[in-house]
């Protein structure tokens, strides 16, 4: 594979790496309603705030958010908000396997 292709396949993986996880995927719909801080987005999820910032890392690294510094906090903001074709997508591939699924057993 030629390393122009190959370098577009690298990124395509990259992105679909950071989808490719329950919070980080709550953390995209959440985005979408509304910017957040940290400290609001941890308090939503559940967990301790080193794991959100990781996983913040991780979209903020695939360019699907961005972070903008207001003194002391920092507020993240959905990128890419196309992002979100991909989660209708998916939501289809759902149905669509409950629909055969649901076929085979009628």
């Amino acid at each position: 594979m030629a390393n122009k292709i190959n370098a577009k396949y690298q990124e395509m993986a990259k992105i679909s790496k950071a989808l490719a996880h329950p919070t980080r995927m709550f953390i995209i719909d959440k985005l979408n309603e509304k910017e957040h801080c940290v400290c609001e987005l941890t308090e939503m999820i559940g967990v301790d705030i080193s794991t959100v910032s990781k996983h913040l890392s991780i979209l903020k690294n695939a360019g699907i958010i961005s972070a903008e510094k207001r003194s002391n906090m920092v507020y993240y903001n959905l990128q890419c908000s196309c992002v979100l074709n991909i989660f209708s997508c998916v939501l289809d591939v759902i149905q669509s396997n409950i629909d055969s699924t649901k076929e085979m057993i009628e």
